[in-house]
């Protein structure tokens, strides 16, 4: 009996470690799945603000969305579990996240004022133009502070 209690035991151990793993590993792919499309979508924008494509309010609208949902997501995107864990690609998140939590989260809440203002303020290309560069400043800022070249 006391042999099957620490079978048992140990089976719940190692449960526990693999979902332990799967949900590091979950919250990596959550965290760059969530800056890729910032990314794809500054991308859109950005085109349509240096003229290579048309002013297009849908692709304007979606872009808000999703720096929308960025912004909610921000505050928890970045969990303790992920301090230290190598992510794919030539960007990591920095030490600097964990170490300083109070300001990556000013600069979240900061994000998502901007992303707000923005998003009401768009119509057209000029207001497009005025507030792509203020979100660019705030993007800027955060990576600048939050995060690392490889």
């Amino acid at each position: 009996m006391l042999r099957g209690l620490v079978v048992a035991g140990a089976l719940l151990v190692g449960v526990s470690a693999v979902m332990a793993q799967d949900a590091v590993k979950d919250a990596a792919k959550d965290a760059q799945a969530t800056m890729k499309g910032n990314g794809k979508n500054a991308a859109v924008l950005a085109a349509i603000v240096k003229g290579e494509k048309p002013y297009d309010q849908a692709a304007v609208d979606a872009a808000f969305a999703q720096f929308n949902e960025t912004a909610k997501k921000l505050p928890t995107l970045f969990p303790a579990s992920l301090k230290g864990v190598k992510l794919d690609g030539d960007y990591q998140p920095s030490p600097k996240i964990w170490e300083n939590r109070a300001g990556f989260d000013e600069h979240a809440a900061s994000f998502g004022k901007a992303v707000a203002e923005a998003k009401s303020k768009v119509k057209d290309l000029d207001t497009l133009k005025a507030s792509f560069t203020d979100l660019g400043k705030q993007c800027l800022g955060c990576h600048e502070t939050f995060r690392v070249k490889m």
